[in-house]
């Protein structure tokens, strides 16, 4: 389990301690924010992956809000639903893993041009875990875009993340990536919520080769 002295004991505990893979084991060809938000998605993802790169959809689901003009060396999607990855048309392949069970990815080092993970965070109860090792996966100076608004499995959802308010939330997934060693981090704010559902982005970038870790906040 995590250790972020900040936090208070049980921060990553949640209302349904049931094992994840029974609550997703079910299908859900549904989209959990609204068409605006998912654009910018879309928008942030064109911006900071790559094109040609070889990318990871983490914690993805039937769809990866990639923009479709963009073409990828490689997809892949990592989830909880082997149905639902299957019918994501922009996987070039996908593996199904529990990552509070497991953080460690099946990824070789190195291996990865960049990282999305879209409104799923809230449900990582080893967030350090596996932030470290996805850091571990990407090239040096990759990115990992992480975005997220106010909707969640309210039963699923960590603690902390359930205690907390937007920008709580964006100061919290700031504090994963820097404790799990990305060189640097930047949050932004997508969509304010007035004319859509809320979205707001924390990016990670893995250090160059000479440039060294974040240790600390």
């Amino acid at each position: 389990m995590d250790i972020l002295p900040e936090l208070p004991p049980g921060a990553f505990r949640k209302p349904d301690a049931s094992p994840d893979p029974l609550f997703y084991g079910q299908p859900r060809f549904v989209t959990h924010i609204d068409d605006a938000a998912i654009g910018a998605v879309t928008a942030l993802y064109r911006e900071v992956l790559p094109a040609g790169g070889r990318i990871l959809d983490l914690m993805s689901s039937w769809v990866s809000h990639l923009p479709e003009e963009v073409a990828y060396a490689e997809v892949i999607g990592h989830g909880l639903n082997a149905e639902e990855l299957a019918a994501n048309p922009r996987l070039t392949r996908h593996f199904v893993q529990d990552l509070n069970a497991d953080p460690r990815l099946p990824l070789d080092d190195a291996s990865l041009d960049g990282a999305g993970c879209c409104v799923s965070v809230q449900y990582l109860q080893r967030p350090l875990e596996v932030l470290s090792d996805l850091a571990r996966a990407l090239r040096p100076g990759a990115p990992v875009a992480i975005t997220f608004s106010n909707r969640c499995f309210p039963t699923k959802a960590v603690a902390v993340w359930s205690a907390l308010d937007d920008a709580g939330h964006v100061a919290l997934v700031d504090l994963y990536l820097r404790r799990a060693g990305f060189a640097s981090v930047e949050a932004r704010v997508l969509r304010d919520g007035r004319r859509s559902d809320p979205l707001y982005a924390v990016i990670g970038r893995t250090a160059d080769r000479h440039e060294p870790r974040l240790t600390r906040p």
